[in-house]
């Protein structure tokens, strides 16, 4: 039972060509030493600085029309150029999650992508999203968190998903411009960034911040933005096209849940996440998360307390937390308590058929279907992590459908029957054993395998 585990719980789903690990926990552990950032099908999409170059260009072309026609004609080409770079970074992110050696590691990337979710819906976002998971996400899963916040949010994905690359300091040089221009209302300081970092990225809902401090982040992070279309081609951005902007910046001490920030320019914002980063409050908040991820809904309040001591005691090193988290007993309890989301069960289904790749449009139109279009949740909080939100009537229809499909594509060759003790070892029903011996084919078989109650539970 503990390789089906570590299998479904931990990993993304057996194949059947690969062999179920003898030491489940050892082969978890294993994966932190031999994880690869940025595999083959990562290193062929884009890099964030040449997608935001592009749509730097796109726009700047588009404005550049001469007529409203012309405009409108430039900017459906810019948005059909994005889409594509979308959907090879959504199949690249699907051949790695069917293809990778670390699927733990894997399904750790998944976790801390929507936890700094961004969303295609904002437009400049379209051609970045894939290389927000590349360049902010996957290097850092496994190193301090203080260095994956600070990709994160500095990324030019999340700076135009929140609308930072545009705020001012009102007493900034850019905005004391704008307001003796009479221009304020269009160059004022927006929170949406301050924010989420600290309800969603850091602290919680209940970690004791105030609006007060959301504004004084707030201003903190004035002057961050990225290079855009009214600037001149030579500018030069920082890492993943991050563009400080100085004069943009609110001048003065910041106050941030009663610590004092006097460092001047981007080294205040900086300090600031530094701190948030290891602060109690940011340590119980994502120990939570990560046990209700891998455990369940309501996770073991000692589970949420040895995973915090490790963030604590480590200053946020992740590699030791998800040590923790595979050495703690309560992840290991028998009962498969948390509903695959549509992303882990078409991945885990694909897996179990032994599949490396699908083409991009299929891929997109796969997940539309199951409804978990990839980086498209609902808002900045992410797509839930409750089994609620996946196990209403209507989603398992889809997935009767999906599985009907994907039999119907694997034809007669598939044994059922076979197949489903290398996926789950330990962890097939009677009542499932019964109905895969009783049906009347074989697509019959392996879709009554991929709808089974212990297929669509990790």
């Amino acid at each position: 039972m503990s390789a089906a585990i570590a299998l479904n719980r931990f990993g993304l789903g057996a194949r059947p060509d690969e062999p179920v690990p003898a030491d489940p926990a050892g082969w978890l552990l294993g994966q932190l030493e031999r994880w690869d950032p940025l595999p083959p099908a990562w290193a062929a999409q884009p890099r964030s600085e040449a997608a935001l170059l592009a749509w730097v260009d796109e726009q700047r072309l588009a404005r550049q029309q001469p007529d409203p026609q012309a405009r409108a004609a430039a900017q459906q080409a810019a948005r059909r150029e994005a889409r594509d770079r979308y959907l090879a970074a959504s199949a690249a992110r699907l051949q790695c999650a069917l293809d990778t050696p670390t699927p733990f590691v894997e399904r750790l990337v998944h976790f801390w992508a929507n936890h700094f979710a961004v969303s295609v819906e904002k437009g400049p976002v379209l051609g970045l999203a894939g290389a927000f998971e590349a360049d902010a996400i996957r290097p850092h899963v496994l190193g301090r968190y203080e260095d994956l916040l600070g990709a994160a949010v500095r990324h030019p994905a999340m700076l135009l998903f929140l609308d930072q690359a545009q705020s001012t300091g009102p007493n900034s040089p850019g905005g004391l411009r704008s307001a003796a221009q009479g221009q304020g209302r269009a160059r004022g300081l927006n929170e949406n960034l301050a924010r989420e970092i600290l309800e969603l990225h850091t602290l919680g809902v209940r970690g004791g911040y105030t609006q007060a401090d959301v504004g004084e982040l707030a201003r903190a992070l004035t002057g961050w933005s990225v290079r855009g279309p009214q600037d001149p081609p030579g500018s030069v951005p920082g890492p993943h096209g991050f563009l400080w902007r100085p004069g943009l910046h609110e001048p003065g001490t910041r106050v941030v849940t009663g610590r004092s920030y006097p460092q001047e320019g981007e080294a205040q914002s900086l300090a600031i996440l530094r701190e948030l980063a290891v602060a109690p409050a940011t340590a119980t908040h994502l120990a939570t998360k990560l046990a209700r991820h891998f455990v369940a809904d309501d996770p073991p309040p000692a589970l949420v307390r040895r995973l915090a001591d490790a963030w604590l005691r480590s200053g946020g090193d992740l590699a030791v937390v998800a040590r923790t988290l595979v050495g703690a007993r309560e992840a290991w309890a028998p009962s498969a308590a948390r509903f695959k989301s549509p992303w882990d069960w078409a991945v885990s289904s694909l897996r179990a058929l032994g599949r490396r790749e699908l083409p991009p449009a299929q891929v997109a139109t796969l997940l539309d279907q199951l409804g978990q279009p990839v980086w498209r949740p609902g808002s900045p909080a992410g797509w839930d992590d409750v089994d609620a939100a996946w196990a209403a009537p209507d989603a398992l229809l889809r997935r009767v459908e999906v599985a009907t499909r994907l039999a119907t594509q694997a034809g007669q060759a598939v044994d059922a029957r076979a197949l489903a003790p290398r996926l789950l070892p330990g962890g097939v029903s009677a009542a499932t054993t019964t109905q895969l011996a009783r049906a009347d084919s074989p697509a019959t078989a392996l879709v009554l395998l991929l709808v089974s109650p212990e297929f669509m539970r990790r």
